[in-house]
């Protein structure tokens, strides 16, 4: 509140406070107070209001001025809660919208849109090749002329099959023998390393620990990816073992556990050089 706004009060106050001040003076003028101090204080009072008349006159001036100054209100933009204020003569600036006024927001969580996967069109029809296409295609494929067919690759298999179920059935050198044939005439045949292992092995039965070890050593070498290269190692240390020569069959064994670290047979072989160890 400004002194302009507080000024009527204020000049009450002041003309309250200038009469008690003088009653209290008349009250105090009493015989032990001198004439001139009782002269002096009026002096005062009549000062006070003098000054008080002034001060009234000039915030009265103030006032009008302000008055003829103040520019008109400005009639305030009408809301969607607020209703437009009147067209009027007040001075009142216009309310300020509280925050009851806000509209009140909803949150929305926006999920990304699935799409399907796209349909594949099945209009279109699967045709097989032209012949000609499969023609020129063919000897690409073709096998070598010394390949079995379907009915001597069969035969081939039942001839393997033989000759491991004599090793079993107590005829060891008939399946040697058999076996034997079979790696001979087909060395590209896929059974062609295992029939010369369990001939191999037929031969170790028998104790014919020597030729069990060429055996071994033509299947090692002559197929080397082979599915018994690892089980043809193992065998040929044994022979070497039993053959007195342990340096060979320490070799042997030292190269499967470098070789085929991890595996069975490595285990097996590191478990013979801790016992050929102990025995040296």
């Amino acid at each position: 509140m400004t002194l302009v706004e507080r000024g009527p009060y204020t000049l009450k106050a002041i003309r309250l406070l200038l009469a008690i001040l003088s009653a209290a003076l008349c009250a105090c003028a009493t015989d032990q107070v001198s004439r001139a101090e009782h002269a002096e204080l009026l002096a005062s009072v009549r000062a006070l209001r003098a000054e008080n008349a002034r001060i009234e006159s000039r915030l009265e001036a103030m006032e009008a001025d302000l008055k003829g100054a103040r520019p008109a209100p400005r009639p305030a933009a009408a809301s969607p809660k607020t209703a437009p204020s009147s067209a009027s003569g007040s001075t009142s600036a216009a309310p300020t919208a509280s925050r009851d006024d806000v509209p009140a927001l909803t949150v929305v969580k926006m999920k990304p849109k699935k799409e399907s996967a796209p349909r594949l069109s099945t209009e279109v029809e699967v045709v097989e090749p032209p012949v000609a296409i499969v023609d020129e295609l063919a000897p690409a494929v073709e096998l070598p002329a010394d390949a079995p067919d379907a009915t001597e690759n069969a035969f081939l298999e039942q001839q393997y099959l033989l000759g491991v179920d004599a090793l079993k059935t107590g005829n060891p050198e008939g399946g040697i023998a058999q076996l034997q044939q079979f790696a001979r005439e087909w060395p590209k045949h896929p059974r062609a390393d295992n029939a010369l292992y369990y001939a191999a092995v037929g031969l170790m039965a028998a104790r014919e620990f020597k030729d069990a070890e060429t055996l071994l050593e033509q299947a090692i070498r002559q197929y080397p990816a082979g599915d018994a290269t690892l089980d043809s190692m193992m065998k040929l240390a044994d022979c070497r073992s039993r053959l007195n020569r342990q340096a060979d069959a320490r070799a042997t064994w030292e190269k499967i556990v470098a070789t085929y670290p991890g595996t069975q047979a490595a285990t097996l072989a590191q478990s013979r050089l801790a016992s050929a160890s102990q025995k040296e």
